[in-house]
């Protein structure tokens, strides 16, 4: 009996050891479905690491922080895939950068700002977001009768509202910009629908976004700059070239509570998984020709670890060894 039970105890201690490192993870999934791409590799490589993941209903960004904070000292892991660097830095100072653990660069080039239809850039001269401080450049982008400038803009509790806000009273243009907000992408429909039309828009988006692919800058927009840096979150925008857009280039990184780092594998991961801002963009396409339900996000991502295997393979092995 005894002899039966230390076999039964060996086999269960062995079983025991064999799951020792493996985690139970929480991915944290954002409001912005064209986010979840992103989120959805990340997951797919860490149950192909043999880590037990689930995925949480949809949570605004404060949320999300928050709840990295709270589950701090956590056993568990719990991880965002889109924290936007450094549009959301001070969301995590705020909360406490000791509770979150942030990691390298897994989505790099993140282009953000203002931008107006190229026919009415090029016919009025319109270069710079300070130029709508002349209320009859302001009034060539009235959508509603009101005389002021209608600029498509950011979710309330978005990084990007800070930003636009700081930027109206910074340029000027409280008097004659209206920052309109809801839901951004039905926002940027009317926008779209609107520049069909042949009348003149105003917007803000980012990469990877798939409205660039819809209003190409360059081709159908351009991208406005502003006479001098104004940004809450960095002293300079002004990019090497000396161009200034009003925003940083941004980075996409994976945060996390600091309980991960029990996990040398899954930090590991964080710090070397690396995607592309144009497929992201491409696959961001697809969502808006109407792939766009949760099935077919989980399909974009198995289809993409698929094509990048060997990298995957590499990822995981690096990340496996890791001390």
């Amino acid at each position: 009996m005894f002899a039966k039970k230390v076999l039964i105890s060996g086999v269960l201690f062995l079983a025991a050891v064999s799951n020792l490192f493996a985690a139970k993870v929480t991915a944290l999934k954002t409001t912005i479905a064209e986010e979840a791409f992103q989120m959805e590799v990340v997951v797919e490589v860490l149950k192909k690491m043999g880590h037990e993941v689930k995925i949480s209903n949809d949570m605004d960004y404060e949320i999300a922080y928050q709840t990295l904070a709270n589950n701090a000292k956590s056993d568990e892991v719990f991880f965002i895939a889109s924290s936007w660097d450094p549009l959301h830095n001070g969301k995590i100072e705020n909360i406490g950068k000791d509770k979150i653990a942030k990691f390298s660069e897994y989505i790099s080039n993140c282009a953000q700002g203002y931008l107006i239809d190229k026919k009415t850039a090029e016919k009025y001269n319109i270069k710079y977001f300070n130029d709508l401080k002349d209320p009859k450049i302001a009034k060539l982008f009235d959508t509603n009768g009101n005389g002021k400038a209608d600029l498509t803009g950011c979710n309330a509790g978005w990084g990007c509202e800070k930003v636009v806000e700081h930027q109206l009273d910074a340029y000027g243009l409280r008097d004659t910009v209206e920052h309109n907000q809801g839901q951004y992408s039905a926002l940027i429909a009317d926008t779209i629908a609107t520049y069909k039309t042949g009348k003149p828009i105003l917007y803000y988006t980012w990469t990877p976004y798939w409205v660039s692919g819809k209003l190409v800058p360059g081709k159908d927009t351009v991208f406005l700059q502003v006479t001098h840096s104004a940004n809450p979150n960095t002293d300079s925008t002004k990019l090497s070239n000396g161009a200034d857009y009003g925003f940083n280039v941004n980075s996409q990184k994976i945060v996390a509570n600091t309980g991960v780092k029990k996990y040398k594998d899954i930090a590991k991961l964080f710090d070397i998984i690396k995607l592309s801002v144009n497929d992201v963009s491409g696959q961001n396409m697809l969502m808006a020709s109407g792939q766009n339900k949760e099935k077919d996000i989980k399909r974009h991502a198995k289809l993409w670890i698929q094509k990048n295997q060997t990298k995957i393979d590499g990822w995981i092995k690096e990340a496996k060894a890791a001390k």
